[in-house]
Formats: structure tokens, C-alpha cells, sequence
């Protein structure tokens, strides 16, 4: 009964896609992005003979946080293939093109007829959910295919519908998975005490991704001269409810700062809305050069994929997301040492809370809480380094996660393992 009820809510998500299309452009790219999908990883996989690996990602924050296990298998089992889906267009739509992947799909919706074509089609030896992703049909179809299953750099917490008394039937996605890789001892005790013990402990792979860049930044001269050697504030995935508080902050802070943006989105009518409401000189990254940036105390970024390595330039951060649904990636900015200021809805996730708690993060709930922070801040420059110190080593200290989900892989790689039979 309650299979029936799930697979019509996704019969019913779809139906609202299709609804959604002349108004919402993700929902296009959705709906797009999936027609024809069978016939596409057909054309696609046709000739192939290498064993396949599938790893799937809900969005971009995802796939980042995936990317390193992608590349350690992919360099510890080169015969194999990688084939990477998502599920959502601001993922697939970006890295699309990414070359660590031999087949990148949009994830056709879980229904029962989707989930047996598409591993008839793929026919994966392992399989790689990275994070939140419970998918019921895939998950069922994978176990009774006898596919080994993992998810790694998981995390849960005790409101999550698995723990309630009326969550049995959601409890059993759980239960498909061969292997459980959490985040933190919280997520270890919550699933032990539903009767799941095929868990490990192995951390956050954000941690290894971000120190990857940080090891591989590209300099950007425009930014460089940009800086022109004063502090300067990088704001990262801003939304109108962070610029709703950056704004009025902005205009009001009068000591020597420069300010990039970086938009979640980019939007052209958004933007510059935002730069008629600084006071301050604004530029934007597509229209400037470094003859005349310097001269600028706002520099917003209007492309997309430039900001992990904006941050090596920052004297702080500003990370968007948490006056909304949730904050974003504060491991980024965190790993070149800077103290981060975001909003209040910061407690889904685990390294903002610790980043808070050790005195390297700030949480405010508006304009005057982020002045007051920021400005005992800039005045006081041993704590701004001791805060830039505690973010940076707090990385440093939580990276090994990819190589303790490859240890668990490598399990089933041994002789006669189910990954090895055809």
C-alpha cells in the first residue's frame, strides 16, 4: 500500500513538472533533459564491454562532495567505467561536460518500469548514492539484482522521517543499502538504533574536495588587481535575503574594504537591481578589465564556476543560503583561512555548527548583528587571524573521508566479490 502511495507521488512530481514548464525554467530543463532518456544511454553505452560504475548525485553540491571518490576509483579501478546521473538541471546542467565521468544522465524518475530499464540498460557492477539520495525503486531493483549499494558522506538527524514511529516503510530504503558511510557518531548511533549496523564512520569527502582546490587554485589577475592589497569580503551563493542584509551593511561600512559577489544564480535584472542599491562603485566581472577594476569597491561575478577559487583572495566570507532553506558550502572559503559570517538556519549542518562553536564562524539574523561581528573583526586583527587559523586547521583535521569509503569499496573488489561476476 504504501509502495502504491510513493510511486504516485512521483507520477504526481511529474505531473507538476510538466505543469511548471512555462513558468519555472528549471522545470523545463527537467522535463527536457529526461525525454528520450532510454534511447540516449542506449545510443550512449552501445559497444561498451568495461564494468560500470554508477554514482548519483542529486545536485551540484553533490557531485562535489562525490567528485573525490570519483576520481580515487577511477585511478584504483581503471577497467571500470564511470556513469554519473542527477537528478537536478543546477547539477547536471554544469557538469554535464565533466571529464572524470564516461556517461553523465539526468536520473529518470523513480518508478518501477524507470528503475528496471535503466539498469537493464546500465547494468552497473557497484552502486554509489552520495548523500541524502533514497531512491525506493532503484534501491529495490539494485538489491534484487544483488548489487552492491553504498552511500558515503551521509548524514541523518533525528526528525528525519526514518526515526518516527510511522516511518517503517521509509526505514526500509535504508536496509537495501550493502554499506552506510556517515558524516558523524549522531548519524552512527540514530541508524544503530533502528537494528542498521552496517555503518561506518568515515566523515565528509567535502573536506578532501575542497583542499584539492585549495591545492589547485587558479590565480585570477582581474581579481588580484581588484584587491589591490586591502581587506577584502567574499560573498559566496548570495540570494536576495543575504543582500537584503549585505546591502544596507555595505553602504554603511565606511573603513577600507573591497567586496566580491558571487550570485547563487545569475540573473541580469537581479544584479542590477543589487548595484543601484550599493552606494558604493559596483562593476561586474563580464564588463571590466584590469585597467579599470581597481578602481571598483564591488566586484560582482556574473559566471558560474569561479568562486572556489575567488576565495584564496578573501580576508573574510560571506556564505548565502541560511535566511532560506539552508546554507551553503562554507568548506570552501573555510579551507584558506577567513572567518565566515552567514545567516541563522545553519543547524542541518555539521560544520557550521562546529566552525561556531570553535569561534571561526558567525551566525546573524540581520544587518546590525553582521556590522557589529564584522567590525569587532576588522579591528581586532589577532582575532581575525586566530578566527582565519581555527577555519583553515578544522579542514585540514577532518580530510581522509575518500580514502576510508575506498577501504570499504576495495571489500568488494576481493576475489569472488559480487562486483567481479558478470
Amino acid at each position: 500500500m504504501l509502495s502504491a502511495l510513493y510511486n504516485a507521488s512521483i507520477h504526481a512530481y511529474r505531473l507538476a513538472l510538466q505543469l511548471a514548464t512555462p513558468f519555472v525554467p528549471k522545470a523545463r530543463l527537467a522535463l527536457a533533459g529526461r525525454a528520450g532518456w532510454a534511447d540516449a544511454i542506449r545510443a550512449q553505452l552501445s559497444g561498451n564491454q568495461s564494468p560500470i560504475a554508477w554514482f548519483h548525485a542529486a545536485s551540484l553540491g553533490e557531485f562535489e562532495q562525490g567528485r573525490p571518490v570519483m576520481e580515487a576509483f577511477r585511478q584504483q579501478y581503471p577497467s571500470h567505467k564511470i556513469l554519473l546521473t542527477f537528478f537536478s538541471p543546477s547539477g547536471y546542467e554544469v557538469r554535464k561536460n565533466y571529464a572524470g565521468a564516461d556517461y553523465i544522465f539526468y536520473l529518470p524518475l523513480d518508478t518501477p518500469a524507470n528503475a528496471r530499464r535503466f539498469l537493464d540498460l546500465v547494468q552497473p557492477r557497484i552502486a554509489f548514492f552520495i548523500k541524502y539520495e533514497f531512491w525506493y525503486n532503484y534501491l529495490r531493483e539494485l538489491a534484487a539484482r544483488r548489487v552492491p549499494i553504498l552511500s558515503f558522506s551521509a548524514i541523518f538527524r533525528p526528525n528525519q522521517v526514518f526515526f518516527k514511529p510511522y516511518g517503517g516503510f521509509y526505514r526500509n530504503f535504508l536496509r537495501y543499502f550493502d554499506h552506510l558511510l556517515v558524516q558523524n557518531t549522531e548519524s552512527v548511533d540514530l541508524l544503530r538504533g533502528i537494528g542498521i549496523t552496517n555503518v561506518t564512520l568515515a566523515g565528509d569527502t567535502r573536506f578532501d574536495r575542497v583542499q584539492q582546490v585549495a591545492a589547485t587554485k587558479k590565480a585570477i589577475p582581474i581579481a588580484e588587481t581588484f584587491q589591490a592589497g586591502l581587506p577584502l569580503l567574499v560573498v559566496g551563493s548570495a540570494w536576495q535575503a543575504d543582500m537584503d542584509v549585505l546591502i544596507p551593511f555595505l553602504n554603511a561600512f565606511s573603513q577600507p574594504l573591497k567586496v566580491i559577489i558571487a550570485p547563487h544564480e545569475i540573473h541580469d535584472e537581479e544584479i542590477e537591481r543589487w548595484r543601484g542599491q550599493l552606494t558604493k562603485s559596483a562593476i561586474r566581472y563580464s564588463q571590466t578589465s584590469e585597467s579599470d577594476v581597481a578602481g571598483a569597491d564591488v566586484l560582482f561575478i556574473d559566471n558560474v564556476g569561479m568562486l572556489l577559487s575567488l576565495y584564496q583572495y578573501g580576508s573574510f566570507a560571506y556564505i548565502g543560503g541560511a535566511f532560506g532553506k539552508g546554507l551553503h558550502n562554507i568548506l570552501e572559503a573555510a579551507t584558506f583561512g577567513m572567518p565566515l559570517f552567514f545567516g541563522p538556519n545553519y543547524d542541518k549542518f555539521q560544520e557550521a555548527i562546529d566552525l561556531v562553536r570553535e569561534g571561526a564562524a558567525f551566525p546573524v539574523q540581520n544587518s546590525a548583528e553582521l556590522s557589529a561581528q564584522f567590525q569587532r573583526l576588522y579591528d581586532d586583527n589577532a582575532r581575525q587571524q586566530g578566527a582565519a587559523h581555527v577555519s583553515q586547521t578544522y579542514v585540514t583535521r577532518n580530510t581522509g573521508a575518500t580514502s576510508k569509503v575506498m577501504d570499504i569499496v576495495k571489500g568488494y573488489f576481493a576475489e569472488d566479490s559480487r562486483v567481479n561476476k558478470v
